[in-house]
């Protein structure tokens, strides 16, 4: 983790997080996610909803595509919309994977009853939540989502305010602005 020269605290990381269109098809179920992720004290620094292509699909989890799921995935991940989120926190990554708990939704409801995959999961698959696992995946995912975020901009231009605290939630853009 990086620090500043400001008052040695920890520059806010960023990752992506993508609500699966089995949660984004349920009002009720993406609502509640909406809620845990500013529970949970992220900053929504942006969002979008959006449906993908089979091949949107396909490019996004070519990394798999040697593995007994990946038709599975690719079908269902671009068979309806899904809200796509960029959450800055201290240890984003780590606080992120916690929530949603393990992938294996079976394994998550057995031994963390309270994430995201036990409370909301139907499937492996189905599974309510993606997350970036690293900060080079973080990194990669991002810009696939996002393709006009700069994450290095942000970081310059706008991290130090959400570090600080000055900013706010706007119900109507449904992201943190500075104050």
């Amino acid at each position: 983790m990086l620090l500043t020269t400001r008052g040695l605290s920890k520059v806010l990381q960023l990752t992506l997080a993508v609500i699966k269109p089995d949660a984004v098809a349920n009002p009720v179920i993406l609502e509640a996610l909406h809620q845990s992720i500013l529970d949970n004290k992220f900053a929504i620094v942006r969002r979008k909803d959006l449906v993908w292509k089979r091949q949107d699909s396909q490019k996004f989890y070519a990394e798999h595509s040697e593995r007994f799921f990946y038709q599975r995935l690719v079908e269902f991940m671009s068979s309806g919309p899904m809200r796509a989120y960029i959450l800055a926190r201290e240890d984003a990554i780590r606080h992120w994977r916690g929530l949603m708990g393990p992938t294996k939704v079976f394994q998550a409801r057995y031994s963390s009853p309270d994430c995201l995959r036990a409370r909301f999961g139907l499937t492996d698959t189905r599974n309510t939540t993606h997350g970036s696992d690293s900060v080079e995946s973080a990194q990669r995912e991002m810009v696939f989502f996002f393709p006009d975020f700069k994450a290095e901009d942000w970081l310059e231009t706008e991290e130090p305010a959400f570090r600080s605290g000055r900013i706010r939630y706007d119900s109507q853009k449904h992201v943190h602005v500075q104050t």
